[in-house]
């Protein structure tokens, strides 16, 4: 259920926040001026306390949830229930004990049944407090001091290293080879090169502010110092956390039509009582007989049995997804999945792995593919067809991959994973696929020292002695710096001048590799005389390049097949950047070559109706902050469409919750997100959406299914006490309030259960989704309700015919029947109706229209398995649960038919072997009628 808030709020909102984040526009000393810090000393320890008094503490409040009594009282708002409600207070003035006791009762079960299954607290703000950091290293008083988290004030000067988790929103006042890990808030899918003295002119996005580090992000690489700017909801995890509660829940799909279809009944309802009563009245009918009347109208026209068992299927829908790894946290989230039409996903870590791969590698003249995924070690670094083996230029870039590194490759719970740079970590997993591993490297050669990764110098060093050539340098770094840096190369094991030509050939490599989205990173090496490394970065010898990317996850291309077949589109909204996005979407076929990518930047210059025209023509965005993914999915719904978002990160958050169903990686994922998503992907695999959705149409396809055959019964009921009672008059009800609140609440209910299990046309994921907008009930499914009906009706109605010639109407005077001298009942010998007020259908006319009624809707059952197919090309038996409905219906029914104590309750008699023979011939006419439909209508 989710949100559809004000535009113009919303996005006022977001440009108000816009202008308090500019920290990063304004110039050091003018921030240090304007916040009143002292970047030296720090604050003093008495204007902490006074700041901290003044503003709060540096935390995220959390929302309060709903209390259980508005839960449980949110079950009886359904129009239906009200009804309900009421007829069973009726039933129980009028001395109806049993029918208000077996009314209320099944509107308790269905309330304890929505309040078990949607119990769901509002975790996602807490989730976002529980990433803050538990302590901050600050300047107060002119001294380093550790201090609490949340008694961070703006204007702290606060001190950062490789480790910490970022306290707040931080403007850097000085770094050294800062890198800080962003992806949750971002998207980026490596690590951000921070720069203290990074001054745009200009607004950027939010990954691309250098001079910024942000509330519960963390720093993988160097130090820095930094002037805090924003703490609790004024920093970007506090407006992620703001944004949650300002986006309120709307029904799904499916309870605005059972909300419509209740209304509908009942208004239906009101107007049948209304005349059966005006017209009884007319005819001189009792008034209390009369209205007890209309109340078995009320019971026949309510399909009591329908909210306990939409929520009964509901919830066996949540098991078979959760058995597939979705788990839905919201139950009527599961049918809302049957409707969607576009599927927005976040790319780092839900399209792809979230784990940096070597995909090429450029060697002396050879170049090669890497196969493989993730940072597990297995797979081949196999020649490119035409190309030059180099297996000694190869071994060198691997030694450097391998020695010229920080992170570490470690396997836990028999999966491979990483602890450092992530473009390091893919490194590690490249050497290792040739065996190479830096251990057994550094047993033979000895580490010196190293020169660390500086962004001026865009590489890192690191220095060895023992190898074959003596004192070595190991270079990695941004291709083009290094190139200039090497004035020879290694072919072939032989060191050769590094010619204009061959430098042009390996800036050709590299940007073959960079317009597929790889980032690229050059190796080089140079000998010294031993102990003097002096110069390591000058005149080296180039090496070679290797490719990386984050790539798409295996099975999501498959999976975006399907969703193309199935009429849903695919959109990928990303932090990261443009060329990169394109070409994950271009390999997974979201976008093809003619298609635009567009940056956040962009969107800002675009007014709603600008935006809800692109969002239709335009696939893939990149560079976009939480604030336009809720945007984007803003716009796409006011188009008309169902969205689902799918993401894992703190940024997709919002956007989450904004869209009709929120989807979040179980593994992978933020506690932020998982919190904020309707479902969870157990095993992060974008291809169980996909099952999903089928489950959700299938789930859809079955409600429809038993909507129509509770409804078809309810309205042929209605047909049945109604028309008889024009036809014979107002004491001629072939059907007792207890009778049909038997056949409603008990003998449907195991067929439409069994209806519910169902397990879908073959075609299902190959029709378009449907309009979000289309009533349950649709025209072609009205027409089929009133043939079923009537044929219902008529059968009914021959049947309590039949049964009152057999078993002749008798005398009664206050509904007790009148008895002759000899103890048997006065029969009513002529049938003129109108002459005898009193007369009174006997129980055997009764326990007639019952058992026809019943046992129609027993075998009409297994037609209404599928709306437009035949059930004889389905197989007639081959839904077992409804095999076992039937019997376990047809069954009861015996027993109240031959049981004493219930055929009492009920006011049944005992049927001869003749009278069940000519009921069975009368419950076929709804399924031939409902066959013969189906043939004529759809040609199946």
């Amino acid at each position: 259920m989710k949100a559809d808030p004000s535009k113009a709020g919303y996005n006022s909102r977001v440009k108000e926040d816009q202008a308090k984040t500019s920290f990063y526009l304004e110039a050091k000393t003018q921030l240090i001026s304007r916040l009143k810090a002292n970047a030296d000393q720090g604050l003093t320890s008495a204007e902490a306390e006074q700041r901290l008094a003044s503003n709060g503490p540096n935390k995220l409040e959390e929302e309060a949830t709903t209390p259980m009594w508005r839960r449980v009282l949110a079950q009886f708002k359904d129009f239906l229930i009200i009804i309900l409600i009421i007829a069973a207070i009726i039933s129980g003035a009028m001395g109806e004990m049993a029918d208000a006791i077996i009314i209320i009762a099944i509107v308790i079960v269905n309330a304890v049944l929505g309040v078990l299954q949607e119990g769901k607290a509002e975790e996602a703000i807490k989730a976002l407090k529980d990433m803050s950091a538990p302590e901050a290293r600050v300047l107060r008083d002119g001294q380093q001091k550790m201090v609490p988290a949340e008694n961070l004030v703006v204007g702290d000067i606060v001190l950062l290293e490789a480790g910490d988790i970022v306290p707040a929103d931080i403007r850097l006042l000085d770094s050294s080879n800062l890198k800080a890990e962003e992806a949750s808030l971002t998207g980026e899918s490596v690590p951000v090169e921070k720069q203290a003295d990074f001054c745009p002119k200009e607004e950027v996005g939010l990954g691309d502010r250098k001079n910024m580090l942000f509330s519960g992000t963390s720093i993988t690489y160097g130090n820095g110092k930094g002037l805090v700017v924003a703490v609790a909801h004024d920093t970007e995890v506090g407006r992620i956390a703001s944004s949650l509660q300002s986006i309120e829940q709307e029904s799904t799909p499916l309870q605005k039509n059972l909300d419509h279809l209740g209304k509908v009944l009942g208004a239906l309802i009101l107007l049948v009582c209304v005349i059966v009563f005006v017209a009884g009245f007319i005819q001189g009918g009792e008034p209390i007989r009369l209205f007890m009347t209309a109340v078995s109208l009320a019971v026949a026209a309510i399909p009591e049995g329908l909210p306990a068992i939409v929520t009964i299927v509901l919830a066996l829908g949540m098991n078979r997804m959760a058995e597939q790894h979705a788990i839905v946290k919201r139950l009527l989230a599961v049918e809302t999945l049957g409707s969607i039409d576009t599927i927005c996903s976040d790319k780092t870590g839900t399209l792809t792995q979230n784990e940096m791969t070597v995909r090429e590698v450029y060697a002396g003249q050879g170049h090669y593919l890497v196969s493989g995924s993730g940072y597990d070690p297995e797979g081949e670094i196999s020649l490119v067809e035409g190309s030059t083996e180099d297996g000694v230029a190869l071994n060198r870039l691997l030694e450097i991959a391998a020695l010229c590194n920080t992170a570490e490759l470690q396997k836990q719970d028999g999966k491979f994973g990483i602890i450092g740079d992530p473009t390091e970590g893919s490194l590690l997993t490249l050497a290792a696929k040739r065996g190479i591993s830096r251990e057994k490297l550094q047993e033979a050669y000895r580490f010196e020292a190293d020169l660390p990764f500086d962004s001026g110098r865009k590489a890192m060093s690191v220095f060895y002695t023992n190898f074959p050539e003596g004192a070595v340098s190991l270079t990695k770094g941004a291709p083009d710096i290094l190139l200039n840096q090497c004035a020879s190369e290694m072919v072939d094991g032989e060191i050769r001048p590094l010619t204009d030509e061959r430098r042009q050939e390996i800036l050709d490599a590299n940007s073959s590799m960079a317009k597929k989205a790889l980032r690229v990173l050059g190796f080089a090496f140079k000998v010294h005389a031993e102990g003097d490394f002096s110069d390591a970065e000058q005149n080296m010898c180039f090496v070679g390049l290797a490719g990386m990317i984050d790539p798409p996850r295996t099975e999501v291309k498959d999976a975006i097949a399907v969703c193309h077949k199935a009429g849903i589109r695919v959109v990928m909204i990303t932090g990261d950047y443009a060329e990169t996005a394109l070409a994950i979407a271009r390999d997974l076929q979201i976008a093809d070559e003619s298609s635009r990518v567009v940056s956040g930047l962009e969107l800002d210059k675009l007014n709603d109706e600008e935006l809800a025209q692109l969002v239709k023509e335009v696939s893939v965005f990149a560079r976009v902050s939480p604030e336009h993914k809720v945007q984007i999915i803003q716009a796409i719904k006011s188009n008309g469409n169902s969205a689902s978002m799918t993401g894992d990160g703190v940024n997709d958050a919002p956007a989450l919750k904004m869209a009709d169903i929120g989807v979040a990686m179980g593994i992978t994922g933020t506690e932020v997100a998982k919190s904020s998503a309707e479902m969870i992907l157990t095993d992060d695999n974008f291809s169980t959406i996909v099952s999903a959705v089928k489950e959700g149409r299938i789930i859809y396809s079955n409600i429809r299914k038993f909507v129509l055959f509770l409804l078809s019964c309810n309205v042929g009921e209605i047909l049945v006490v109604f028309i008889t009672n024009l036809l014979l008059g107002p004491s001629y009800s072939p059907l007792l309030p207890i009778q049909l609140l038997w056949l409603n609440l008990v003998t449907d209910s195991f067929p439409a259960l069994a209806l519910g299990q169902e397990k879908g046309e073959d075609d299902i994921m190959e029709l378009p989704p449907r309009d979000k907008k289309e009533h349950i009930i649709s025209k072609r499914m009205f027409v089929s309700i009133l043939v079923q009906a009537v044929a219902i009706f008529v059968a009914v109605f021959v049947a309590f015919q039949i049964g009152r010639f057999y078993y002749p109407d008798y005398l009664a005077v206050d509904g007790e029947p009148v008895l002759d001298a000899n103890g048997s009942y006065e029969l009513i010998e002529q049938y003129d109706f109108y002459a005898h007020p009193d007369g009174t259908p006997s129980a055997g006319a009764h326990t007639f229209a019952f058992a026809t009624l019943i046992m129609a809707e027993l075998i009409r059952s297994f037609s209404t398995r599928s709306e437009h197919q035949s059930v004889f090309s389905m197989g007639f038996f081959s839904n077992s649960y409804m095999n076992k409905a039937f019997l376990v219906s047809a069954g009861l029914m015996l027993l109240v038919l031959y049981l004493p104590v219930l055929g009492g309750l009920f006011h049944t008699i005992p049927l001869t072997a003749r009278d069940l023979g000519i009921v069975m011939l009368l419950s076929l006419i709804p399924f031939t009628i409902g066959e013969v439909f189906k043939r004529v209508k759809y040609h199946k």
